[in-house]
Protein backbone atom coordinates (compact mmCIF):
# COMPACT_ATOMS: atom_id res chain seq x y z
CA UNK A 1 0.00 0.00 0.00
CA UNK A 2 1.42 3.38 -0.37
CA UNK A 3 1.93 6.16 2.27
CA UNK A 4 -1.93 8.01 0.99
CA UNK A 5 -3.53 4.61 1.77
CA UNK A 6 -6.70 4.74 4.14
CA UNK A 7 -5.05 1.84 5.49
CA UNK A 8 -0.98 2.40 5.55
CA UNK A 9 0.97 -0.97 6.49
CA UNK A 10 2.97 -0.22 10.08
CA UNK A 11 5.98 -1.90 8.94
CA UNK A 12 6.38 -0.36 5.42
CA UNK A 13 6.14 3.35 7.26
CA UNK A 14 8.79 1.99 9.66
CA UNK A 15 10.77 1.22 7.12
CA UNK A 16 10.26 4.44 5.25
CA UNK A 17 10.90 6.50 8.59
CA UNK A 18 14.27 4.31 9.01
CA UNK A 19 14.91 4.95 5.60
CA UNK A 20 14.50 8.53 5.80
CA UNK A 21 16.40 8.75 9.14
CA UNK A 22 19.55 6.86 8.17
CA UNK A 23 19.63 8.87 4.73
CA UNK A 24 19.75 12.31 6.23
CA UNK A 25 22.38 10.61 8.60
CA UNK A 26 24.79 9.43 6.00
CA UNK A 27 24.17 12.74 3.95
CA UNK A 28 25.09 14.71 7.00
CA UNK A 29 28.10 13.00 7.78
CA UNK A 30 29.72 11.43 4.33
CA UNK A 31 27.55 13.30 1.93
CA UNK A 32 26.58 10.50 0.09
CA UNK A 33 23.12 9.03 -0.64
CA UNK A 34 23.44 4.84 -0.95
CA UNK A 35 20.82 2.10 -1.43
CA UNK A 36 18.59 0.91 1.42
CA UNK A 37 20.42 -2.32 1.80
CA UNK A 38 23.76 -0.30 2.78
CA UNK A 39 21.70 1.80 5.27
CA UNK A 40 21.48 -1.62 7.14
CA UNK A 41 24.37 -3.68 6.55
CA UNK A 42 27.79 -2.93 7.96
CA UNK A 43 30.77 -3.51 5.39
CA UNK A 44 33.11 -4.65 8.43
CA UNK A 45 30.76 -7.06 10.00
CA UNK A 46 29.40 -8.69 6.39
CA UNK A 47 33.65 -9.31 6.37
CA UNK A 48 33.75 -10.75 9.35
CA UNK A 49 30.81 -12.92 8.82
CA UNK A 50 32.47 -14.47 5.17
CA UNK A 51 36.02 -14.63 7.45
CA UNK A 52 37.79 -11.95 5.89
CA UNK A 53 40.76 -10.40 7.32
CA UNK A 54 40.67 -7.66 10.01
CA UNK A 55 39.75 -4.30 8.80
CA UNK A 56 38.10 -5.08 5.79
CA UNK A 57 35.11 -4.17 4.14
CA UNK A 58 32.70 -5.33 1.46
CA UNK A 59 29.27 -3.58 0.22
CA UNK A 60 26.16 -5.91 0.58
CA UNK A 61 25.74 -5.52 -3.47
CA UNK A 62 28.50 -7.76 -3.49
CA UNK A 63 28.20 -11.19 -5.08
CA UNK A 64 30.32 -14.01 -2.81
CA UNK A 65 30.27 -17.25 -4.40
CA UNK A 66 32.21 -20.33 -3.13
CA UNK A 67 36.18 -21.01 -1.73
CA UNK A 68 36.95 -16.75 -1.29
CA UNK A 69 39.88 -15.14 0.89
CA UNK A 70 40.63 -11.85 1.54
CA UNK A 71 43.71 -10.58 3.53
CA UNK A 72 43.74 -7.48 5.72
CA UNK A 73 42.11 -3.84 5.10
CA UNK A 74 41.09 -4.63 1.57
CA UNK A 75 37.79 -2.70 0.30
CA UNK A 76 35.37 -4.48 -1.68
CA UNK A 77 33.22 -1.99 -3.20
CA UNK A 78 29.78 -2.31 -4.20
CA UNK A 79 28.22 -4.33 -7.50
CA UNK A 80 31.42 -6.59 -7.22
CA UNK A 81 31.27 -10.42 -8.44
CA UNK A 82 33.45 -12.58 -6.39
CA UNK A 83 33.76 -16.32 -7.99
CA UNK A 84 35.85 -18.68 -5.81
CA UNK A 85 34.06 -21.36 -7.24
CA UNK A 86 37.81 -22.59 -8.60
CA UNK A 87 39.15 -20.46 -5.59
CA UNK A 88 40.35 -17.00 -4.87
CA UNK A 89 42.28 -15.53 -2.97
CA UNK A 90 42.48 -11.75 -2.41
CA UNK A 91 45.60 -10.29 -0.38
CA UNK A 92 46.16 -7.03 2.11
CA UNK A 93 45.22 -3.92 1.53
CA UNK A 94 43.55 -4.21 -1.65
CA UNK A 95 41.00 -1.85 -3.17
CA UNK A 96 38.24 -3.98 -5.34
CA UNK A 97 36.53 -1.37 -7.26
CA UNK A 98 32.90 -0.69 -8.12
CA UNK A 99 31.81 -3.19 -10.61
CA UNK A 100 34.93 -5.46 -10.53
CA UNK A 101 34.55 -9.03 -11.83
CA UNK A 102 36.67 -11.87 -10.69
CA UNK A 103 36.43 -15.35 -12.23
CA UNK A 104 37.72 -18.88 -10.85
CA UNK A 105 35.73 -20.66 -13.28
CA UNK A 106 34.17 -20.28 -17.00
CA UNK A 107 30.96 -22.46 -18.94
CA UNK A 108 32.19 -21.44 -22.32
CA UNK A 109 33.38 -25.10 -22.71
CA UNK A 110 29.91 -25.93 -21.07
CA UNK A 111 27.64 -24.01 -23.32
CA UNK A 112 28.99 -24.85 -27.04
CA UNK A 113 29.05 -28.19 -26.10
CA UNK A 114 25.49 -28.34 -24.84
CA UNK A 115 26.60 -29.63 -21.34
CA UNK A 116 28.32 -32.18 -22.34
CA UNK A 117 31.38 -30.93 -21.66
CA UNK A 118 31.59 -29.97 -17.93
CA UNK A 119 32.57 -25.99 -16.58
CA UNK A 120 36.44 -25.24 -16.17
CA UNK A 121 38.26 -23.78 -12.98
CA UNK A 122 41.06 -22.90 -11.99
CA UNK A 123 42.37 -20.67 -8.75
CA UNK A 124 42.82 -16.71 -9.59
CA UNK A 125 44.77 -14.95 -7.16
CA UNK A 126 45.29 -11.17 -6.28
CA UNK A 127 48.45 -10.32 -4.44
CA UNK A 128 48.89 -7.59 -1.67
CA UNK A 129 48.56 -3.76 -1.96
CA UNK A 130 46.94 -4.18 -5.11
CA UNK A 131 44.01 -1.60 -7.29
CA UNK A 132 41.53 -2.75 -9.50
CA UNK A 133 39.88 -0.13 -11.14
CA UNK A 134 35.90 0.23 -12.04
CA UNK A 135 34.02 -2.79 -13.89
CA UNK A 136 37.85 -4.78 -14.29
CA UNK A 137 37.34 -8.05 -15.36
CA UNK A 138 39.48 -10.79 -14.16
CA UNK A 139 39.31 -14.49 -15.93
CA UNK A 140 39.44 -17.58 -14.38
CA UNK A 141 43.37 -18.99 -13.05
CA UNK A 142 44.81 -15.14 -13.69
CA UNK A 143 47.79 -14.34 -10.85
CA UNK A 144 48.49 -10.75 -10.47
CA UNK A 145 50.82 -9.73 -8.49
CA UNK A 146 51.27 -7.86 -5.96
CA UNK A 147 52.46 -3.88 -5.82
CA UNK A 148 49.85 -3.89 -9.16
CA UNK A 149 47.41 -1.63 -10.73
CA UNK A 150 44.84 -2.70 -12.95
CA UNK A 151 43.09 0.41 -15.37
CA UNK A 152 39.48 0.49 -14.64
CA UNK A 153 37.36 -1.69 -17.49
CA UNK A 154 40.18 -3.76 -17.88
CA UNK A 155 40.12 -7.29 -19.42
CA UNK A 156 42.33 -9.16 -17.49
CA UNK A 157 43.36 -12.66 -19.12
CA UNK A 158 46.68 -13.37 -18.24
CA UNK A 159 48.93 -12.85 -15.43
CA UNK A 160 50.22 -9.61 -13.96
CA UNK A 161 53.36 -9.56 -12.87
CA UNK A 162 54.32 -7.82 -9.04
CA UNK A 163 54.73 -4.11 -9.82
CA UNK A 164 52.78 -3.22 -12.64
CA UNK A 165 50.72 -1.18 -14.00
CA UNK A 166 47.99 -2.72 -16.55
CA UNK A 167 45.00 -1.85 -18.40
CA UNK A 168 43.21 -2.54 -21.78
CA UNK A 169 40.93 -5.36 -23.58
CA UNK A 170 42.83 -7.13 -23.28
CA UNK A 171 44.48 -6.24 -20.62
CA UNK A 172 48.29 -5.87 -21.24
CA UNK A 173 51.51 -3.98 -18.84
CA UNK A 174 52.17 -0.82 -20.04
CA UNK A 175 55.02 -0.44 -17.30
CA UNK A 176 56.03 -0.49 -13.31
CA UNK A 177 54.27 1.10 -10.59
CA UNK A 178 56.48 4.03 -9.64
CA UNK A 179 54.97 4.41 -5.37
CA UNK A 180 56.46 7.81 -5.20
CA UNK A 181 55.30 9.29 -8.18
CA UNK A 182 52.13 8.41 -7.55
CA UNK A 183 52.49 9.57 -3.91
CA UNK A 184 53.88 13.08 -4.88
CA UNK A 185 50.98 13.65 -7.42
CA UNK A 186 48.80 13.05 -4.69
CA UNK A 187 49.99 15.22 -2.41
CA UNK A 188 50.11 18.25 -5.32
CA UNK A 189 46.61 16.79 -6.77
CA UNK A 190 45.60 17.32 -2.87
CA UNK A 191 47.35 20.94 -2.55
CA UNK A 192 45.48 21.77 -5.46
CA UNK A 193 42.08 20.79 -3.82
Amino acid sequence: MSANSPNPDPTAEALRDFYAARSAEMMERWHRSVPFADLVVDRWERARQLGFGEGASIYDSALVLGDVTVGERTWIGPFTVLDGSGGLSIGAWCCISAGVQIYSHDTVLWSVTGGEAPAVRAPTRIGSRCYIGPNAVIAKGVTIGDGCIIGGGSLVLRDVPAGSKAYGTPCRVVGPVDVEELAARARREGASA
